[in-house]
Order: structure tokens, then sequence, then C-alpha cells
């Protein structure tokens, strides 16, 4: 198991939210694809750089797309985020930036004097 993979426990909570179906028996388990897809989306690499202990990068990347088009990703996040905040997880705060940035009177583009 890699630095940042996925814990035992982790794991055993997300594997219940996965599809029933969606990884061969030729392609290895789904958690070491998972950690694939983690970590290359943490150390935002080219696919091809994927280590090999997370498998072909082919199958990997065919993972993450397949699942990105079926929207399991987004619907794994939804449900993740219910039980965080049904757990008392989540605090939903906004938090608003108010930097201010100086810029040139050039800098907006638009002429002053008209066309």
């Amino acid at each position: 198991m890699g630095r940042g993979d996925l814990s035992d426990e982790q794991w055993s909570v997300l594997e219940a939210l996965l599809p029933a179906v969606g990884v061969s028996r030729r392609s290895g388990n789904r958690r070491r694809l998972v950690d694939g897809v983690r970590w290359r989306v943490r150390t935002d690499v080219r696919w091809r750089d994927l280590p090999r202990e997370y498998g072909p990068w082919q199958t990997v990347y065919g993972l993450f797309r397949r699942w990105q088009r079926e929207g399991i990703w987004a619907r794994l996040l939804t449900l993740l985020q219910g039980r965080a905040d049904a757990a008392g997880l989540i605090t939903w705060e906004v938090n608003v930036d108010s930097t201010v940035c100086r810029a040139h009177q050039h800098a907006a583009g638009a002429r002053r004097d008209g066309p």
C-alpha cells in the first residue's frame, strides 16, 4: 500500500458505494485501480507516468473515464458528502475571499474616448 492509498477502513466505506460491475477479473482488483486514479489526480502527472504498482495505466485510465462518463465519481462525492454531513463532519459555511487587486486603468480594455 502506497503512502496516499486508502486505508482498510476507508476502502470498506467506499467499496460499499461502488457499482457491482465494471472491473473485469483480468484487470485486477478495484482497490488498486481506485488508488491509482487517486494517485494520478493527487499528483497531476500524465497517465503514462502512473507507477506500475497500480496496474497498467491504460486500465486505470479506462476505469476513470468509464466512471466519469457514467457519473459514478459525482455520485460517490454526493453520497460521501451526505454521510459526512449526517455525521456532523461538515459545516456548510460560506467563505468569501475579499482580496482586492488594483489594476491600471487600461487593464479593463475599454476606451473612454469612444470609437
